[in-house]
């Protein structure tokens, strides 16, 4: 359900930012799209450091053109947290909102306000009148009715990445799953070595959870409902030992956007593949963020449950969780988040290749096409 919100004047619209974003953001730039007198979004940027006037230009120009991928955007309003000060001299990144201003009357764009939120005082780059010391930020206080319904989580833009809390016990138990479901499915898959007489069986529970990979769409679409927090270890070990294969992986990130059909569909896709067939383009695309816009409810749901197992399996088995992670948090638009996951995974394994996927992307500042369109 759309909330509405009417503010009457700068201050309680800089008071709306962190509600639209769910975070108060830093050293950031936020873009604020408009159709007619509506907002319609909000875009987060890292405020560019140590720029001379041809980045900024060009940062800027990237900036917008990301605001014009909108087709109903006709104004956008730019906010800048910075943690500079206004100290007497005016406001802070003026060079940067000149370029933005410059880039969106060439793209037809209106300008609505240019503001800055700064560690000493706020301002609009509009308002002949605002001090060159800024405006008290407490002024900021005074938010619009309807906006106390609106939750802000603790942190900036990068709160929230950090993987749960398991414990110890919960650790061990997760990973001797794995290696127990490990050795099974090589063993029923023929690659592992005949058990001697003398020699530990096989866990039952082991064998059950190998027997489970022989249906992999139907265990990627129930594991959208387990509770995070009170994983079984072979469920947790389960989803661990797909996500290390990139082809198991790549069904599984298909059907969490798409449904279970297409789950199938993969799977039959990447037989297909492997047996020297082309792998359908509609299919592929999705991994680039364009097609269907995927339900965000089941991405994250996946996301939960995925960072709840990066957390509990063993580090040398996490970098196939995480990379999962990183391209779930930047299918949900959250790319800072997405970079993080990301460069964890590059710690565990150097080049892996999902995880560094996931980094180009955000460093090029590339979203999923879906980022674009209304729901």
């Amino acid at each position: 359900m759309t909330t509405i919100v009417k503010a009457a004047s700068a201050a309680q619209f800089l008071s709306l930012i962190p509600k639209m974003l769910g975070y108060l953001p830093t050293q950031s730039l936020v873009l604020v799209p408009f159709s007619g007198k509506r907002s319609i979004g909000a875009m987060r940027f890292d405020l560019p450091s140590d720029a001379d006037a041809e980045d900024i230009a060009r940062v800027a120009a990237t900036f917008i053109g990301m605001v014009c991928r909108l087709p109903e955007a006709d104004a956008v309003a730019a906010i800048a947290y910075t943690d500079e000060y206004f100290a007497g001299r005016g406001l802070p990144h003026a060079d940067l909102f000149d370029a933005l201003e410059d880039r969106a009357d060439a793209c037809g764009l209106r300008m609505n306000d240019a503001l800055s939120v700064a560690a000493d005082g706020w301002g609009s780059h509009f308002d002949p009148a605002c001090p060159a010391g800024g405006r008290p930020l407490a002024e900021l206080a005074a938010e619009p009715r309807g906006a106390e319904d609106l939750t802000v989580i603790d942190g900036d833009q990068a709160s929230g990445a950090e993987l749960p809390r398991v414990d110890l016990a919960e650790k061990e138990r997760t990973a001797r799953a794995l290696a127990s479901l490990d050795a099974a499915a090589r063993l029923l898959c023929g690659q592992g070595e005949p058990l001697a007489e003398d020699h530990a069986r096989v866990d039952p529970q082991a064998l059950a959870a190998a027997c489970v990979l022989d249906d992999l769409p139907t265990l990627f679409e129930e594991a959208l409902d387990w509770d995070a927090e009170s994983l079984a270890p072979f469920d947790a070990a389960a989803l661990a030992w797909c996500l290390m294969r990139p082809a198991l992986r790549d069904i599984a990130l298909v059907q969490w956007c798409r449904g279970m059909n297409a789950g199938d569909e993969a799977f039959d896709a990447q037989l297909r593949w492997e047996a020297g067939k082309e792998y359908p383009a509609h299919l592929a695309m999705q991994m680039w963020g364009e097609g269907e816009r995927p339900d965000p409810d089941r991405l994250l749901a996946a996301l939960t449950l995925l960072r709840r197992i990066a957390a509990a399996v063993p580090r040398d088995a996490r970098a196939g969780v995480l990379a999962t992670c990183g391209w779930l948090a930047w299918a949900l638009g959250r790319s800072t988040h997405a970079e993080r996951y990301a460069v964890l995974a590059c710690e565990i394994e150097p080049e892996h290749g999902l995880s560094e996927i996931v980094r180009s992307f955000v460093h090029a500042g590339h979203l999923p096409d879906w980022a674009f369109r209304r729901r």
